[in-house]
């Protein structure tokens, strides 16, 4: 059983599904631990998608950064959607439904105290781990295996960034559906799909979506934005 385990993450779909599944399960766990345990499990799943990352990183010739104008463009015009889409709606007078708010919010300093030292703490892991450990685990699921997989079973035979529209519309939505802001979302991921379909690599769209957590981390913190997260 316990050799089962590494050969499945180390097979073509286990190396790019099993770490981003995994968090996603966690994620969905961090409410039944209570208001402090939700967390420390984020830091224990942060800590255990960068063990499975490395060791899958074989596997996944495709994982590379890589910086380029393309990929700073895309990743603030995220940001931007994803904290301004709401109000350029009200201005016109149209509102839309949201996903369901996790039913604890995610501040440490209500938990902690406000300025306390583990309030900052979890703050930056947080930070680190949107920023350096979420776009790495969601570019492989999305861009590399479910994009490709749509196109066809054996997903490997079809080459990063080929171009077709039903892969490239299923995937941006379904991107955008596991976020609270799903339009945003919605157009974040046609966004990072249309990078990986114009250089033909996916570090592009790691680095864009990097830079796009970065920011909303930052602008969190910084207004006191907690809903984002």
């Amino acid at each position: 059983m316990t050799r089962s385990i590494p050969s499945l993450i180390q097979s073509p779909i286990g190396a790019r599904v099993a770490p981003f599944l995994l968090f996603i399960v966690l994620t969905f766990a961090q409410g039944a631990f209570g208001p402090g345990g939700q967390y420390w499990l984020y830091a224990a799943k942060t800590i255990l998608a960068v063990c499975l990352l490395w060791a899958v990183r074989r596997q996944l010739k495709e994982l590379e950064w890589r910086l380029s104008w393309e990929a700073v463009v895309v990743g603030v015009l995220v940001f931007w959607l994803w904290v301004r889409l709401d109000d350029l709606f009200i201005q016109v007078g149209i509102s839309y439904p949201k996903m369901k708010l996790p039913a604890a919010e995610w501040n440490p300093h209500v938990h902690f105290g406000q300025g306390a030292a583990l309030a900052w703490f979890f703050i930056g892991v947080r930070i680190l781990g949107s920023s350096l450990v979420v776009p790495p685990l969601q570019e492989i699921f999305f861009r590399s295996f479910l994009y490709r997989y749509v196109a066809r079973v054996d997903f490997q035979s079809v080459p990063l960034g080929t171009f077709l529209w039903m892969p490239f519309l299923l995937t941006s939505v379904v991107f955008g559906l596991e976020h609270r802001e799903w339009l945003a979302g919605i157009l974040g991921g046609v966004l990072y799909q249309g990078l990986v379909c114009r250089k033909k690599r996916l570090g592009d769209a790691v680095t864009a979506h990097a830079i796009t957590n970065l920011l909303l981390g930052v602008w969190v913190v910084w207004k006191g934005q907690w809903i984002y997260w």
